[in-house]
């Protein structure tokens, strides 16, 4: 039996925060003991960890990620080898991808190839959902099955018709299904047959620059969308999860349905908390690093996400980390913003900006963590094997010194991916060890980790249900 013991830190969940040690076996959390108990500084083990002056954190858990993810033609810089590694670098120690259906197959064959893109390369752990690209007999029939085997939420799309868009009434029929095998139904709520009519309008017009991508996808499309997957969720009797929320008007949409008691539930991400359109409108086509969908909104929608995210209308912070290269990639839609792959880099930083978040007086510590590991674990059915530190859990462990200053750059982070939204950006708070099953990946800030060493693990449902 191997034993590790973590001595003389701050354990901080999302329910407690207490100086103890904490004791692991096995790749699992054997107990905690509160420092002045009996137990404390008394056990031996073959490795032994000095926290003293860190936080002792449940590793995060990012439940939004696409790792070598096929989009407008190229695919997403980091695979899922260079992803994981880069999540743990970033004290995340689980991600949640996901596996898309191409149209006219089966979600199996969709699932399958992303099971290969996986298998045998991920530094921490990994789960999946589904993207629904085709909602007919066959996958209705087959999301039955993946419930039963561990892939339990199913995304949809109200954008990017023609691609992986799907209509109200293939949407209300997926929703239907996950009402009754216990899934949890995913939308990305934006009204994409009305955007598709403003981009084409802008490019006739000569607008054609990166900031003209946040314009036509505007807040009252997404807010719009917003209210219709509720309505339908609520025709369905499902349970609904919108993903990365950017403006204030949808957060109001989820308040008010979470006000009539409806198991409705959301996530933003950082991008939204700490970027705006000003980002998108950078000279001389650096606007394009910062086009992600939904998009940028202006600094004002930033207030409503802080209070969502403190009032429990939005639940988790997830990174929605899909990278492009601004060299050969970002570089696609020169003359034209629809040409220009969507998605940003970010899975490395979530938890050092959350913790930015803390200092900046945003969001308590222990909601920090409940933002960035223990919601996202109940969430997707992963509680209390990941996103939180108690006996039997995973011993998925990240030592965080809270003191330590640290500046974001392309030139430090280490994704696959030639630039950083948050270059120059100055933090406080850096991980310095992470655990995964007991395992250090990450140790005193040098990378010991291996492709492979990650495992899939399968996923129960929705634990806020």
């Amino acid at each position: 039996m191997s034993r590790t013991v973590i001595r003389n830190g701050l354990v901080v969940t999302a329910s407690d925060e207490t100086h103890a040690d904490v004791l692991i076996e096995d790749g699992r959390i054997a107990a905690l003991a509160a420092q002045g108990s009996a137990y404390a500084g008394s056990w031996t083990a073959d490795d032994v960890l000095d926290a003293t002056g860190r936080y002792v954190l449940p590793g995060g858990v990012d439940a939004h990620t696409h790792m070598d993810f096929p989009f407008g033609g190229t695919f997403s810089s980091d695979t899922f080898e260079t992803g994981t590694r880069a999540a743990a670098w970033g004290g995340t120690t689980t991600i949640v991808d996901f596996a898309v259906q191409t149209r006219g197959y089966a979600l199996r064959e969709g699932l399958d190839k992303w099971h290969a893109k996986a298998d045998a390369q991920c530094a921490i752990d990994y789960a999946f959902h589904m993207i629904l690209s085709d909602v007919n007999d066959g996958t209705l029939k087959e999301m039955d099955l993946l419930v039963e085997e561990g892939i339990t939420s199913f995304k949809l799309f109200m954008a990017y018709p023609g691609v992986v868009y799907s209509d109200d009434g293939q949407i209300l029929r997926a929703m239907q299904r996950t009402a009754a095998n216990g899934g949890l139904t995913m939308v990305h709520a934006e009204n994409g047959i009305a955007i598709d009519v403003l981009v084409e309008q802008a490019l006739a017009e000569g607008r054609t620059d990166p900031r003209h991508h946040g314009e036509v996808r505007k807040v009252l499309l997404e807010s719009e969308a917003t209210h219709r997957a509720i309505q339908l969720a609520r025709v369905a009797g499902s349970p609904l999860y919108v993903v990365h929320v950017s403006a204030d008007a949808a957060v109001a949409e989820l308040a008010a349905a979470r006000d009539k008691d409806l198991p409705v539930f959301g996530e933003t991400c950082p991008q939204y908390l700490f970027l705006s359109t000003d980002n998108l409108a950078e000279p001389d086509f650096e606007g394009a690093k910062y086009v992600c969908s939904t998009p940028l909104r202006p600094h004002e929608h930033q207030a409503a996400l802080w209070r969502g995210l403190r009032t429990n209308d939005l639940q988790v912070v997830s990174t929605d980390h899909c990278p492009f290269c601004f060299s050969g990639q970002k570089e696609l839609g020169r003359g034209d913003f629809s040409k220009i792959p969507n998605g940003l880099p970010g899975v490395e930083h979530r938890m050092d900006l959350l913790h930015q978040a803390v200092l900046d007086g945003h969001i308590s510590r222990r909601r920090w963590i409940e933002l960035a590991s223990a919601a996202p674990a109940r969430m997707f059915g992963l509680y209390p094997k990941k996103g939180t530190l108690a006996p039997g859990s995973d011993a998925d462990v990240v030592i965080y010194d809270p003191t330590a200053e640290q500046t974001l750059s392309a030139e430090t982070h280490h994704m696959n991916v030639d630039y950083s939204v948050y270059e120059g950006k100055r933090v406080t708070g850096r991980v310095e060890t992470v655990l995964s099953r007991g395992t250090r990946v990450l140790d005193r800030g040098t990378y010991v980790g291996r492709a492979g060493h990650g495992q899939y693990t399968p996923r129960g449902l929705c634990q806020y249900l």
